[in-house]
């Protein structure tokens, strides 16, 4: 198969599949996702090898474009009241679920303790990918926006891969007999995330600078150039330095949203459309990396462990959220959101395998199972019980009105 087919049927076939699955109700990532898995089968064996290379650049870019999104719609000020939730939720569902499937991996596959380690924080990861996209779509139709849930979510998914990752490759260097400092690699998790916020910070600041000054001579559509163009340049620098580059990028939109509005929202809109060709390209390629027949070799006790996982994911979110000013129905809707996985599990459950571990393929298998389990059963969770769990301003205003009438007749 050629890559102008492949990418043709990426396309096309993703669009039609996120219709299909709209039309009957459920989300239109689903679809794509789907779509992808079917390529997958087919084209197994005789896909183009430049489609690996373009793979984590197209995925990489698409990230970019709906990281910058979040971050053009969430002002510094609404970060700073939901601050100490959000850090809370960063780290805290991470560490229950990768210490429970420690455990559970120990007790029921035989792991040893250090196997283990890799295995679970590979699965402990949240997906930003399915996450981001799903809050903004929250935010847009003003769900939850009283209390900001949505910016809480936002916020704490993008720095939960910054934990899961690092110790991943803590227990990675362990399993592979490398010298690791283990408290010298746990301070670079907030050295890591200073190291991806102060480039955003800087850059933001520089191109707020030229957008303020050349407002009317540069067109949205050379601006939204240079603003992918900068977000690349932030992830390939973070890539380098390995640093929060993702954080990075969202941090870079605070700025503008701050610095120059008017420009922010003109330029959120053409992410926006963007976002129509980029969320299929992502989307289509997870499923495309996720191989049924290795996903089958987790069998039922990977399900089961995958599961045990999640109820601890699920407790450290409920204990991140005390004291929160949320109330129990928001609470569970964060419990939802913090369920699927895909793009940590996608881009690195086959590193064990290639690192020589000789649980590398059944690790990839359980990170396979991870994908297929959870994506769905978040997606679904947000679409369905979202409008249920979480209020609407404007609703919560018309309900008042309507009250205040009746009590004046």
């Amino acid at each position: 198969m050629s890559l102008n087919l492949l990418i043709v049927l990426t396309l096309i076939g993703g669009w039609i599949f996120s219709r299909v699955f709209k039309r009957i109700g459920l989300p239109n990532v689903l679809g794509m996702i789907l779509w992808g898995i079917l390529i997958g089968l087919f084209s197994r064996g005789n896909a183009p090898g430049s489609l690996e290379e373009l793979s984590p650049f197209l995925k990489s870019l698409a990230l970019i474009v709906i990281l910058l999104r979040a971050g053009l719609g969430i002002s510094p000020h609404t970060l700073a009241r939901v601050g100490k939730t959000a850090v809370l939720m960063s780290f805290l569902p991470c560490l229950f679920e990768g210490f429970a499937l420690m455990v559970l991996l120990h007790s029921f596959l035989n792991f040893s303790w250090i196997t283990s380690g890799v295995c679970s924080f590979i699965l402990a990861a949240v997906s930003p990918a399915v996450v981001v996209p799903s809050m903004l779509n929250l935010q847009e139709s003003g769900l939850g926006q009283d209390k900001e849930v949505p910016t809480i979510i936002l916020a704490g998914a993008s720095l939960d891969d910054v934990f899961a990752i690092t110790l991943f490759s803590i227990f990675l260097g362990l399993s592979t007999g490398q010298s690791v400092h283990i408290s010298r690699a746990l301070l670079e998790i907030p050295l890591s995330i200073l190291g991806g916020i102060i480039p955003g910070i800087l850059m933001g600041y520089l191109l707020a600078w030229y957008f303020k000054k050349y407002h009317t001579r540069v067109r949205a559509t050379e601006k939204i150039l240079l603003l992918l163009g900068v977000g690349i340049l932030l992830v390939d620098i973070g890539n380098q330095i390995h640093t929060a580059a993702l954080l990075g990028v969202m941090t870079c939109g605070f700025i503008l949203l701050e610095r120059v509005e008017y420009v922010a929202h003109e330029l959120a809109e053409k992410l926006k459309k963007i976002w129509i060709f980029a969320e299929i390209i992502l989307f289509v390629l997870i499923g495309l990396s996720v191989d049924l027949s290795v996903a089958w070799q987790a069998g039922f006790a990977g399900l089961l462990i995958i599961s045990g996982g999640l109820v601890f994911r699920s407790l450290g979110v409920w204990l991140a959220t005390i004291g929160s000013g949320l109330n129990q129905k928001e609470r569970f809707f964060c419990v939802i959101a913090y369920l699927p996985k895909a793009t940590v599990q996608a881009a690195m459950g086959s590193v064990p395998l290639a690192a020589g571990l000789a649980e590398g393929e059944l690790i990839l298998a359980l990170a396979v199972l991870a994908i297929l389990f959870t994506a769905p059963l978040g997606l679904i969770g947000i679409r369905t019980l979202g409008p249920v769990l979480l209020s609407s301003p404007e609703l919560a205003r018309v309900i008042s009105t309507d009250s205040k009438s009746l009590e004046d007749e």
